[in-house]
């Protein structure tokens, strides 16, 4: 439950301006005036927490952190013959306003654009692991550490640094959406040494500009750890990278988190006992179908159960479970790796992906000689694994007979609760194939501070379990399309997506445009 702070109750910027007698100000929604912003030394602003908020003559009003760090205004005051009247703000609006204005890592760059030529020659990224670490508040290592804290703040799951011709572009994905991010146009001149020192936290070649290369980087922000897997492709203006963020801390991986709806929360845990069968976990990238098999593992451990995990990658270590990560360049593939898995007598076994005809194979065999079999498989619902395995080559009666259940899954966005507004559509707002219940009403996003102005505020999950039956099984053997699987399942008592999603819009918990985003149905 959250506990809410008493309306009475001053913030501690605002105590701090009532103690020291000064005015206090909220910067939210506030427009500064960037080229004020702009004369002044960014690093000095970032250092201090120092926003210039308008000039009249030889006076300058500024919001600030610290109404004691008088030495701070007094070495601006020497620095630009400008006289300050401060008034207080706090510093996590300070720092926002001036990452908005000056960019993310907006005084490391001005820095570095200070350096010489010979210094700006022999820059060279220092080792270390911990971020946010003093000891590496220089250079290009400050920079690259800004870049990921930012990230880790925001709660961004991957981050994208894109090589443009005369720019380098910094993008965030939070809640599976992406956002540019605001950074000093002086960054493109070092994003060669980004890049570099990237590799080096990773352990890769500097010296290769010319093939993809993937790594792993182990760092620790504030006690928190935080695997990052790094990928580095070459493109046309530059090295493109993507860092894919995974915040243990944040990870809880069980059948609770997952949200499963009433329906299909027991449907699953018996599923999920099974002595033998292939379940298969269904949707696209980033749809949350790793969270949901990790959380069924976890979910079924127990000392007298042998579960073995084969992963590109091993995304999470999880305890009294054997993980296996693949390594395609020595021959450890998904196929190779399950032949030598079985010689070990397992009882469950995870496969990361279903990917080709001589994986999709193995499983089948796995599943058939007496052992729990999960895996994922990419297709657009959970009929469509029928289709898809025969599609790889996999015989129709061998599907039918170990194919027991196939779970479809997609993310939407949550409505931020500060700030959401209730809404009722018109006759001609609502898709045809949703009915609205007398006396419902849905709700749209706004923004606020709290959600970044985006009116979301991370993400519910939801799901299509189809599990097998005998006349779904002769509908695989005969070789039916996914749609007429699909109708049966239905039939059957199956919900879909859509009609999921469509129980999510009405509790509130998201909106009609992100179902719609999400699960269009065919006439959208």
């Amino acid at each position: 439950m959250i506990q809410r702070s008493p309306i009475n109750e001053p913030t501690p910027a605002q105590a701090l301006a009532s103690r020291f007698g000064l005015p206090y100000l909220d910067l939210e929604g506030i427009e500064v005036d960037n080229a004020l912003v702009a004369f002044f030394p960014s690093q000095s602003l970032f250092r201090d927490s120092i926003l210039p908020l308008e000039k009249i003559r030889n006076r300058v009003r500024v919001a600030i952190a610290d109404p004691v760090n008088i030495p701070a205004l007094e070495e601006l005051t020497v620095r630009t013959g400008l006289y300050f009247e401060p008034v207080v703000a706090s510093e996590e609006q300070i720092q926002s306003v001036l990452k908005q204005s000056l960019g993310v890592g907006g005084g490391t760059v001005r820095e570095l654009m200070d350096l010489s030529k010979e210094e700006y020659d022999t820059l060279q990224a220092a080792a270390g692991d911990e971020i946010g670490d003093a000891s590496q508040a220089t250079s290009v290592v400050k920079l690259v550490n800004e870049l990921i804290l930012e990230a880790v703040q925001q709660q961004a799951s991957d981050v994208h640094i894109e090589a443009e011709e005369e720019e380098l572009i910094v993008r965030f994905r939070v809640d599976g959406m992406l956002r540019v991010q605001p950074v000093p146009p002086e960054i493109q001149r070092f994003r060669a040494a980004i890049v570099s020192r990237l590799k080096i936290m990773a352990k890769l070649n500097i010296a290769e500009k010319r093939l993809p290369q993937d790594g792993r980087i182990r760092i620790t922000i504030r006690g928190r750890e935080i695997d990052v897997r790094v990928s580095i492709i070459p493109m046309l203006h530059g090295e493109g990278v993507v860092l894919r963020l995974l915040d243990r801390a944040r990870a809880s991986l069980s059948l609770e988190t997952v949200q499963f709806p009433e329906s299909l929360r027991d449907k699953w845990n018996r599923l999920i006992r099974r002595p033998h069968g292939l379940i298969l976990v269904t949707g696209p990238t980033g749809s949350g179908k790793t969270t949901t098999l990790y959380s069924s593992l976890c979910e079924i451990r127990r000392p007298d159960l042998k579960i073995i995990t084969i992963e590109d990658p091993v995304e999470y270590n999880l305890r009294q479970i054997s993980q296996i990560h693949v390594q395609s360049q020595i021959g450890l593939s998904f196929a190779a790796g399950l032949r030598s898995i079985l010689r070990h007598d397992p009882d469950v076994v995870l496969i990361g992906e279903v990917r080709d005809a001589e994986t999709a194979t193995s499983a089948i065999q796995a599943s058939l000689t007496g052992h729990l079999v999960f895996s994922t498989i990419h297709t657009n619902d959970a009929a469509g694994a029928f289709t898809r395995l025969i599609d790889m080559g996999v015989e129709p009666y061998l599907v039918a007979s170990t194919l027991e259940a196939v779970l479809a899954q997609r993310l939407l966005r949550k409505l931020c609760v500060h700030c959401r507004t209730t809404w009722v559509p018109g006759p001609d707002e609502l898709p045809p194939d949703l009915r609205l219940p007398r006396d419902a009403q849905l709700w749209r996003n706004q923004g606020c501070r709290e959600c970044h102005y985006s009116g979301y505020s991370g993400r519910v999950a939801i799901f299509e379990l189809l599990i097998n039956s005998p006349q779904l099984r002769q509908l695989c053997m005969d070789r039916s399309a996914a749609g007429e699987i699909r109708n049966v399942a239905i039939e059957q008592g199956m919900q879909t997506l859509r009609e999921h999603g469509w129980q999510r819009v009405l509790a509130g918990e998201t909106t009609l445009e992100e179902l719609v985003r999400v699960c269009p149905s065919e006439a959208e």
